[in-house]
């Protein structure tokens, strides 16, 4: 029988029950493919589903075994996806529909038709005046063929033109070639798009290359500068209550403060410098990070917006993901190393159910300390509570919500619907978790004002990032629950964390 305390586990368990019911309703209609692709996801979150099922039965299983069940999901999502890859490029592509033989044209074997081959009924002519020149829209409408992309419709769309059709390759090589064709012809004045319309279907988009993000302005430089020397107060401020003092009433105790608040400013600043790193090695703008300040942990991380438009998905997804990677894994490794130099009259003493906090936390804690966490209270290093505190940023930034490092990464692997549905539900838990911790308020506002819009679409916005990048991406996001979400008590009695 379950207990008040379990109610938590059970819901989750039962709440990820019902996303894989639904999973498998949803992809069923898809046949093989659709089953292999809940496959994945089966996968991937079996882990959990084991552990919060054995949770619920009073059974708890060791770091040591989580890790293990982690890495053999993994490789299974991995397996998974090549199989579905391999089963869908058995997929022969149909055919185009037979054409109108009075209108057609033989054409010689090594000629390639320098205009789309189209059906009678639904001829590739605009049906009112687009921005563009008739000769540019003919130049265009020259670079598609049956072999990349069969065009059947024209619209005009903002200073370009979009072309309805069917996809007749693969995504990434049918981009290549279109892009190629058209920067040949047209050289650099225009700029092609594959995307996806609102009914799933790709199209060809086509926009003049004035039509570019904004650069960052002087102002905003001179903003991401302040915002910075403040996010440096408030850290120094945070750190000072930590220890009992207010900083800014005793400024001459700033040694005290100095080590811990370098620790923290070090893991956003290897944060941020991983970030513009993969954009350089992508020829990729990006921009200034802007500090949010907080007092509470000294600031919640940084918003950044690209300032050139990316040629992929795959460049997205590495440009979001290097930063929580490098500043995750640096805060892990001051976690652990904290926990390990931790010893009686360690710098800080705090209760032991300061480790029921993090589902994570507790758990490394719990494998590294041992019987400590059974006391009422325990000395640890100043090293483990810069970890710690670098790992709530790290999972803030990762929530899968608009421009944040959790959004980009939901984006690059799902899609631009999934990660606006995603966005809504985070903004929806953190509205509700507000009225039990107002730091949860705090965030959902950030998300409300400035990050609430998605990426806008990438060159190639068709081409899904690898089966390595989503097992990655979706391992973050189950990290970023492990750090946020608390141990229940029943939990942490089981585990021994606590009196």
């Amino acid at each position: 029988m379950f207990t008040a305390s379990d109610n938590t586990t059970v819901l989750v368990l039962f709440v990820a029950l019902g996303i894989l019911g639904w999973g498998y309703y949803r992809a069923k209609p898809y046949g093989k493919l659709g089953l292999l692709s809940w496959l994945q996801s089966v996968a991937l979150m079996s882990p959990w589903l084991l552990f919060f099922t054995l949770a619920a039965m009073g059974i708890y299983l060791n770091l040591a075994s989580i890790l293990f069940l982690f890495v053999a999901s993994t490789g299974l999502y991995i397996m998974i996806g090549r199989k579905l890859r391999e089963v869908a490029n058995q997929d022969a592509v149909s055919p185009p529909e037979p054409l109108d033989k009075s209108s057609s044209q033989p054409e010689t074997p090594h000629q390639a038709p320098s205009v789309p081959v189209t059906p009678v009924s639904a001829p590739v002519s605009p049906l009112q005046p687009v921005p563009l020149s008739p000769e540019d829209l003919k130049t265009i409408q020259g670079i598609f063929g049956i072999d990349t992309f069969f065009a059947i419709e024209t619209i005009p769309y903002e200073d370009g033109v979009i072309f309805k059709g069917n996809l007749r390759s693969d995504p990434d090589t049918a981009y290549q070639q279109l892009s190629t064709k058209l920067q040949q012809r047209v050289g650099d004045r225009l700029r092609l798009f594959l995307v996806e319309n609102p009914d799933e279907k790709p199209v060809v988009i086509v926009l003049p290359r004035t039509n570019e993000p904004t650069t960052t302005s002087i102002a905003q430089r001179v903003l991401a500068i302040i915002l910075f020397i403040v996010t440096i107060g408030t850290t120094f401020e945070a750190v000072g209550l930590l220890l009992g003092f207010d900083f800014f009433e005793n400024l001459n105790r700033y040694p005290d403060i100095l080590p811990i608040a370098i620790g923290l400013l070090t893991i956003l600043i290897v944060h941020e410098i991983a970030h513009q790193v993969i954009a350089k090695r992508y020829q990729v703008k990006f921009s200034w990070p802007f500090f949010i300040p907080t007092i509470q942990i000294g600031t919640f991380g940084a918003f950044n917006r690209f300032e050139s438009v990316l040629p992929n998905r795959t460049v997205l997804f590495d440009v979001a993901f290097a930063g929580p990677a490098a500043g995750g894994l640096l805060s892990l490794l001051m976690l652990m190393s904290g926990l390990f130099l931790s010893h009686p009259g360690s710098l800080f003493k705090v209760p032991t159910e300061f480790f029921q906090g993090s589902v994570l936390v507790g758990l490394l804690s719990r494998a590294i300390l041992g019987a400590q966490l059974q006391q009422t209270s325990v000395d640890i290093s100043p090293l483990a509570l810069i970890g710690w505190f670098g790992l709530v940023i790290t999972a803030l930034n990762l929530m899968p919500a608009g421009q944040l490092d959790g959004g980009r990464i939901m984006q690059a692997i799902y899609g631009r619907k999934i990660a606006g549905r995603s966005t809504l539900a985070t903004f929806i838990v953190l509205a509700i978790a507000s009225l039990a911790n107002p730091l949860a308020l705090y965030w959902a506002l950030v998300i409300l004002i400035l990050q609430r819009n998605l990426e806008r679409p990438s060159l190639n916005e068709l081409t899904e990032p690898n089966d390595r990048r989503a097992a990655l991406g979706l391992l973050v996001l189950f990290l970023m629950l492990a750090i946020l979400f608390p141990l229940t008590p029943g939990l942490a009695k089981g585990l021994g964390i606590g009196t």
